[in-house]
């Protein structure tokens, strides 16, 4: 990958980065404050622990995508970037416009998702 290239592709990992750390607090910002009203305005301890939940998966969600915006950058610093982590052929760049992020070229991604749906086992 080109200098030009990996220089987009760093802005545009450092823009979703922005934009996911700022989600994290204005998510657990917001959930705190709903969670303190509820329960000021209710006895029922059920609802706010619901929401809570609900606040700390929305916070796991946007600290996983910063979580892999992370290890796209540091994949980038040492040359990596661009190529799939299990068959070391590069990701297409129309892939990494959608999903800076990728780790896999779209054979592979295809492979480890079947492969976790085979070990997930059938849902009731």
């Amino acid at each position: 990958m080109n200098t030009a290239k990996r220089d987009h592709f760093k802005k545009l990992l450092l823009s979703e980065l922005r934009r996911h750390v700022q989600h994290v607090d204005e998510d657990q910002i917001q959930a705190l404050e709903v969670a303190n009203d509820d329960a000021k305005e209710s006895s029922d301890l059920a609802l706010r622990d619901v929401i809570q939940e609900l606040v700390l998966k929305l916070g796991d969600r946007e600290s996983q995508m910063v979580a892999d915006i992370d290890q796209a950058l540091m994949r980038m610093s040492e040359g990596s970037y661009g190529i799939c982590i299990r068959c070391n052929q590069p990701i297409d760049e129309r892939r990494l416009e959608a999903m800076p992020t990728a780790r896999y070229d779209a054979a592979c991604q295809a492979t480890v998702e079947a492969m976790k749906g085979e070990t997930a086992g059938p849902s009731l």
